[in-house]
């Protein structure tokens, strides 16, 4: 069977930094942008003007910041409504959400570990279905870096997978945040990798972190992607077949010339893995 992706190719995270640079002159190298809906819904005047012109140049996915899909406190249903509105209104292809916290009566601005229990797993799960039924289409979870694991009963990814087959949602892989966390809490990142669903894999992340030191890495998105991670991206390209990538950059933000060479890394190894398996990017074999 073929398995149909909501976009294909390569994609670009859209930062304001490089906003009126894309909208004049749309690189031809990028097939689709992600935008966070919390930094767009009701933007209006000029930054409100060039999203749309960006939205007539290519396809769009979202990748929320504070659905707090593993909280104590209930769903922001509101919220959630406005989300559907935007995501309707600008034909965008998905929506995704980490696999984290981020807030318990006030937001915490970070990305909390969800402990990795069976509890834990009926419990976001739940919330992903009714997040699904809210903006009344399928979401995608991303796999998240952390930094410690309280509570842990199941490992990483046996809990990862627990929530997707419960949830019955898609996967948004984050090549970098699998590396991370494989040298961060010493496991094997192709063997993860290859633990996960590929049938279930909407889109990939690809970013650069920091290195704190020899066994502490830091997921940034402020530096270039470095070779070990673009090793494995094409490791999971042999293994899933290729998938629509795009590259986070957030910080240290470079100018876009300088980011189409990160961009054009994707595509080339799309193409080499397209060809070797016999598809193109737009779908694969599973």
């Amino acid at each position: 069977m073929f398995k149909e992706y909501p976009v294909h190719g390569t994609g670009l995270g859209l930062r304001r930094t490089f906003l009126s640079a894309a909208a004049n002159e749309f690189p031809s190298q990028v097939d689709f942008m992600e935008v966070a809906p919390e930094n767009w819904i009701d933007v209006g005047g000029r930054y409100g003007h060039l999203f749309d012109v960006l939205l007539q140049k290519t396809p769009f996915v979202c990748h929320g910041l504070s659905l707090n899909l593993g909280g104590p406190t209930p769903l922001d249903e509101p919220f959630l409504r406005r989300v559907r509105q935007f995501l309707d209104s600008n034909n965008i292809r998905c929506y995704s959400e980490h696999l984290s916290y981020c807030a318990d009566d006030g937001h915490l601005y970070d990305l909390m570990p969800i402990p990795f229990t069976t509890e834990a797993v009926k419990y976001v799960s739940d919330r992903i279905k009714q997040t699904q039924d809210i903006i009344g289409r399928r979401m995608a979870i991303e796999n998240v870096s952390y930094y410690a694991a309280p509570g842990q009963e199941i490992p990483e990814s046996e809990f990862i997978n627990a929530v997707l087959e419960t949830a019955d949602c898609d996967l948004l892989i984050d090549i970098n945040n699998i590396y991370v966390n494989s040298i961060n809490h010493g496991y094997d990142a192709e063997d993860y990798m290859k633990s996960l669903p590929g049938e279930r894999i909407a889109y990939a992340h690809i970013a650069g972190h920091y290195e704190e030191a020899v066994d502490i890495r830091v997921d940034t998105h402020g530096a270039d992607v470095i070779d070990p991670v673009w090793t494995l991206l094409e490791k999971a390209y042999k293994h899933f077949g290729v998938f629509p990538t795009l590259l986070e950059r957030d910080f240290n933000i470079p100018r876009l010339d300088d980011l189409m060479l990160e961009v054009d890394k994707i595509q080339s190894l799309q193409l080499t893995h397209g060809l070797e398996h016999g598809n193109n990017s737009k779908q694969h074999e599973v």
